[in-house]
């Protein structure tokens, strides 16, 4: 016999309750759950729908009203490389300006980015392979040098290597305060030919790997390239303010460079400014297709089949452009054949003696006897892979007996050390540590206590093409923050000579 339990009825209604209740429970728990889902892949889905285009560029111009322009749409998702785990985020701010071409800039949260860029290979070619002994220095390593000097340790690690001293990286931040402080409320610099002003600026600022992401200049760098696309945008790749045919070619490689180099950064770091690219493009290729079909070189309002056939001053800027063109990855057609050309002319404006001059076969624009542009012919052949040709070491030697800097005397060409100090720190050896003790305290100690630098030459006449140009404030002092830069901005050769 076995014994069972039993339920009362009283019971039994209670457990038949328990047990619907609980099942209405599940079946609203599950229904809470699939809308819950529901309106998350709605968000999802529906977010870009609800996202409006905006306008990239609106101006008014000479441009027809059956001209029409494209709207494009904003990146909104933009892949970075991860940083580093202890980077800070920054914000991006867009800069404030009253242009009427102002290209709005994402108000975006973006990280800091680490110092790791990758493998060299980002960058593109390498600069050379140092000197005549194939020591590794020179150019070769020109995507690390963009990487790596924005690591204060790295940069002050290589500063001092290459000769400089703590002075000069303090006197490069008061240069790039100084710069911040006498920026234009429309994101330019000076009072003319502002797209060339703006572009030293901006360069300045990269050389110190001081991006739009940067938290102490980051506005000032991105309302500076800002304006020089705008500049391009309404000039449809023309990166000059005025019609002046003789300064143009200047302004617009010096514009053209800094927009190659700020392109290069930006798509390290994932940056998307609006028209950024398009215009980098449109403005390299417009110095290739403008070459004089006959010289080579470059000239006067980009004259293709002038008399005069160009110069070095005007081709050399050219040649620095097209480099940091080159370096962002983006199509430009016959780029090879037109550096090849280049490099011709170059080479024909070299003298017997090793110096470079103004223009072929002529000892031109020399002052006091000296070739004014020797660094700007070594600088031209090394930035392309040609830093052990024969044009390179002549100039190294010409430059070595004969260069002379003297800040407050007549020897202090800004413009033309700009060259030979990168030139000659390519070169590297004994002849950079030659030239840098020429140059390095003559700088250091003739700058203000507001950053800037006074006007060189102790009221004498300097000895210099153009002499007058460093009147200029703003231009003098973008050159000597240049020259200081040169510690990192590129690494010294080490090849014995």
């Amino acid at each position: 016999m076995s014994l069972h339990a039993q339920l009362s009825p009283e019971a039994e209604a209670r457990l038949h309750a328990q047990r619907r209740n609980s099942t209405i429970s599940a079946v609203i728990v599950s229904f809470l759950v699939l809308v819950l889902l529901g309106l998350i892949l709605a968000f999802v889905l529906l977010d870009p729908f609800f996202k409006e285009t905006p306008v990239i560029v609106s101006y008014s111009s000479t441009i027809s009203d059956d001209d029409k322009i494209e709207n494009k749409k904003m990146n909104t998702s933009i892949e970075r490389k991860p940083s580093a785990p202890s980077s800070s985020m920054a914000k991006v701010i867009a800069a404030n300006t009253s242009s009427p071409t102002a290209v709005p800039v994402p108000d975006i949260d973006v990280p800091e980015p680490s110092t790791d860029f990758g493998d060299g290979d980002d960058f593109g070619d390498g600069w050379g392979s140092g000197g005549d002994g194939g020591g590794g220095g020179g150019f070769g390593n020109i995507p690390a040098s963009m990487s790596k000097r924005c690591s204060p340790e790295d940069r002050m690690s290589r500063l001092l290597e290459s000769g400089g001293t703590e002075q000069c990286e303090v006197a490069v931040v008061k240069g790039l305060d100084w710069l911040q402080k006498t920026q234009n409320p429309d994101g330019s610099w000076g009072k003319s030919k502002k797209a060339a002003m703006t572009g030293l600026a901006v360069l300045a600022y990269l050389g110190h790997c001081e991006t739009p992401l940067s938290e102490k200049y980051g506005e000032t760098v991105l309302k500076g390239i800002t304006y020089i696309v705008n500049v391009g945008v309404k000039k449809k790749g023309r990166l000059v303010d005025g019609n002046e045919p003789n300064p143009m070619p200047y302004e617009h490689a010096i514009a053209t460079y800094a927009l190659g180099e700020s392109t290069t950064f930006c798509k390290q770091l994932g940056l998307n400014i609006p028209k950024l690219e398009e215009i980098t493009q449109q403005a390299g290729q417009y110095i290739i297709d403008n070459q004089h079909t006959k010289s080579g070189g470059w000239d006067y309002g980009y004259a293709e089949d002038g008399k005069r056939g160009g110069d070095l001053s005007v081709t050399a800027w050219q040649i620095q452009a097209l480099k940091a063109c080159k370096h962002t990855g983006l199509d430009f057609r016959n780029m090879s054949g037109s550096i090849k050309n280049a490099l011709q002319y170059v080479e024909e404006c070299q003298n017997r003696d090793g110096g470079f001059d103004y223009l072929p076969g002529r000892k031109s624009h020399s002052p006091d006897g000296y070739s004014t542009l020797t660094g700007a012919g070594m600088l031209s052949f090394q930035m392309w892979e040609k830093e052990n040709h024969a044009a390179v070491r002549q100039g190294a030697k010409y430059a070595d007996k004969n260069a002379k800097f003297k800040y407050n005397e007549a020897d202090c060409d800004l413009y033309g050390h700009y060259y030979l100090a990168q030139a000659m720190i390519a070169r590297g050896g004994p002849e950079w540590k030659k030239y840098n003790d020429m140059i390095r305290d003559e700088l250091l100690k003739n700058q203000g206590a507001d950053g800037s630098w006074k006007k060189p030459g102790g009221g004498t006449k300097v000895n210099a093409v153009a002499a007058q140009f460093v009147n200029d404030a703003h231009y003098r002092n973008c050159l000597c923050i240049l020259m200081l830069e040169t510690y990192y901005r590129f690494l010294p050769g080490t090849g014995s000579h």
